[in-house]
């Protein structure tokens, strides 16, 4: 008589035999009836051989097939693995950030030592992405491997990782191509020897099948468990871990970085009834090599109907990215409940602070005028010299540009934090300055839009659908900050997915995205300049007249509704000019993350208690914060630039992962 799990197991398995087949007959002449000859014929097979259709059946799609199931066999039983380990059922290597440590480690190889590659590849990703998780574990501690924190650590060691490897990208821009490719997650095959080179380094999945379910089973029994057991836990923990690691990154090495496989297999194993540690381990397998080659199978037809290369990370980002929106609306435990809050200043700011301020910001611009490097035949040095005409020209649509962003960023944190009375809102955690990046990058690539020229009002428009996206997701548990941060990452993962995309086309748009992408002020026209200026100061005009509306928000809708208060009105106007904020300032000079982060939460710190004061404080602390990166920038690798962007992401992660930190000891201490 056939079992439930005999039943779940076949299903699986026929599925995974269709998908396989149906691939097959993706963009090919050749019948399933002459594949099959070519197969099993032997008196066919050199016939059939010798032709461009057989020659391509297997030499390119045999072996994409295999890889397919490989990678996502690997990447389903890593991440049941971890799941298991941790008792969250939302990590996974890419929400633990190891992907990202494995891809940062993998640019820096390619790019510094290429002749390494080859035979070095896989232990640079594997180093990588154990380095990222200790990090990551030191960031949430743990005993907050159950909750939401540890996915909160993933995500600023993410973006922090992202921002320095994207900064080694652009100095080094001719190897950009193949790096994006790469990045965006390819299975495409030019015969079998990535998928030899690949089989054998696979083999220790058995060590998995075969130790880890009764180390998995003692551990839901709990740690004390566990140990009166027998069990030596912290060696049994990191001694799976790094095996799964293993896999990922030798998976990564071999066809880039492919998203939420790891994630979506092992949740879609337990909704199917898998319960005990080993059939979650092995039906996590299954169901990550059948995701994949769904995946993959999307994303061969999607090349068909568009003409264009789309890289099967993508298709898989495509899918995941809604899967994760989708697992967050469960409910949260205790442990996601993570503790977050404005950080406290024994100082109270008066208005004449703010006139010492603004002499604060008027030196650094000068500073930024006047103090270089320059290069006099072929050597360096820093000079103190006030610009010439023909410099002038170049800075100052620079200045303007920094000046007007920052300040812009500055006030739409501030509007956010207290409208959603979230701490850790900000429009480039939250995804909404992606929503502005992607409605720019899908005009570059359907319309053929120039982005340095690109229109403000395509950027709002994709700033206010993420906008009301995130506030109907988040809704539900009353706009949490665990919460929309987390659905913010699955916003922004998505997003990710086309720009992606776009890279990986490899043509001239791409290298202009590319650039773009850095948040640089390098090819900003003095006329845009302008333009951003007189835009960013209408809105903060704006946002200061309407203050009273903030204030009473930010103290309770029911509290503003009794002083007589539109709050619907008031609230859907504020954040509008967060959009609009936020989409002028992407269309003028790429996206620039952890801005709205930093200055709100800078100027709470100097004292602006109340949003009168919090405001004009986070507008020119956030000015100050990009014309500095964008000086940094231009000097710290002179005569090669990093973009204000880069710059202010790496130090805006790092703040983060502080405050990270902070909320950790926070919880700790109720």
């Amino acid at each position: 008589m056939l079992t439930n799990t005999t039943i779940r197991y076949g299903i699986v398995l026929i599925t995974l035999l269709f998908f396989a087949i149906f691939s097959a007959q993706i963009d090919t002449q050749m019948s399933l009836g002459q594949q099959w000859q070519l197969l099993f014929n032997f008196s066919e097979r050199l016939q059939l051989a010798t032709t461009f259709d057989g020659i391509m059946f297997v030499e390119a799609q045999l072996p994409r097939i295999v890889m397919a199931i490989l990678v996502g066999g690997s990447l389903g039983l890593v991440g049941s693995l971890m799941q298991q380990l941790t008792q969250n059922p939302l990590v996974s290597p890419m929400t633990l950030g190891t992907a990202s440590g494995a891809w940062l480690a993998l640019v820096l190889l390619n790019v510094f030592f290429p002749a390494l590659v080859g035979d070095y590849a896989s232990l640079a990703a594997t180093v990588g992405a154990m380095l990222t998780l200790v990090l990551v574990i030191m960031i949430a501690g743990v005993k907050n491997l159950a909750g939401l924190p540890v996915v909160l650590a993933g995500m600023a060691v993410n973006i922090l990782l992202g921002a320095v490897a994207t900064a080694v990208i652009l100095l080094n821009d001719q190897y950009a191509k193949n790096l994006f490719i790469w990045g965006a997650g390819d299975l495409a095959q030019n015969g079998w020897q990535q998928v030899q080179w690949l089989l054998p380094k696979l083999s220790v999945f058995l060590v998995i099948l075969v130790v880890a379910p009764r180390i998995l089973a003692l551990l839901r029994m709990g740690q004390a468990g566990a140990a009166a057991r027998g069990l030596n836990i912290i060696p049994a923990i990191l001694g799976l871990f790094a095996v799964g690691i293993w896999l990922v990154a030798v998976s990564i090495t071999t066809v880039g970085v492919i998203s939420f496989i790891g994630l979506l297999a092992p949740n879609i194993a337990r909704h199917l009834g898998a319960r005990t540690p080993k059939d979650e381990l092995v039906f996590s397998m299954l169901l990550g090599a059948t995701l994949l080659l769904i995946t993959d199978a999307l994303a061969l037809l999607m090349g068909m109907y568009t003409f264009d290369l789309v890289p099967s990370g993508t298709a898989a980002a495509l899918i995941g990215a809604p899967a994760l929106i989708w697992f967050t609306r469960r409910r949260m435990t205790a442990a996601d409940q993570m503790s977050f809050s404005l950080p406290k200043s024994r100082y109270q700011m008066q208005g004449h602070n703010l006139i010492a301020m603004l002499v604060v910001l008027v030196m650094l611009v000068s500073l930024s005028l006047v103090f270089n490097q320059i290069t006099v035949n072929e050597t360096s040095y820093w000079l103190w010299s006030l610009p010439n005409e023909f410099i002038w020209q170049i800075q100052w649509p620079r200045l303007l540009t920094s000046i007007a962003a920052g300040s812009g960023l500055a006030v739409a944190g501030v509007l956010l934090q207290r409208l959603i009375y979230n701490p850790l809102a900000s429009p480039d955690i939250l995804g909404i300055s992606a929503g502005a990046t992607c409605a720019l990058v899908a005009g570059s690539i359907f319309i053929g839009l120039n982005i340095f020229d690109a229109a403000p009002a395509i950027a709002f428009m994709g700033s206010m659908i993420v906008l009301g996206l995130l506030l109907l997701l988040g809704k539900r548990h009353r706009y949490a900050p665990s919460m929309l941060i987390l659905i913010g990452i699955a916003l922004t993962a998505l997003i990710d997915a086309m720009v992606q995309f776009a890279l990986a086309r490899g043509d001239e748009t791409s290298y202009t995205i590319l650039s773009w992408l850095a948040g640089s002020t390098y090819r900003v026209s003095p006329h845009s300049a302008l333009l951003l200026l007189i835009g960013v100061v209408l809105l903060i005009i704006f946002a200061v007249v309407t203050s009273r509306w903030l204030t009473l928000i930010s103290t309770g809708r029911e509290f503003a509704k009794a002083r007589g208060l539109n709050v619907p009105k008031a609230f859907m106007l504020l954040l509008c000019c967060v959009a609009l904020l936020c989409g002028i300032v992407t269309a003028t000079m790429g996206p620039v993350a952890f801005v709205g982060l930093l200055a709100p939460h800078m100027a709470v710190i100097m004292g602006a208690k109340t949003v009168e004061l919090q405001l004009p404080a986070a507008a020119m602390i956030g000015a100050a914060l990009l014309v500095v990166s964008d000086w940094l920038g231009q000097n710290i690798v002179y005569p090669s630039q990093i973009a204000a962007g880069t710059v202010v992401a790496v130090v805006g992660g790092l703040y983060f992962i502080l405050l990270l930190l902070q909320g950790r000891k926070t919880a700790s201490n109720c």
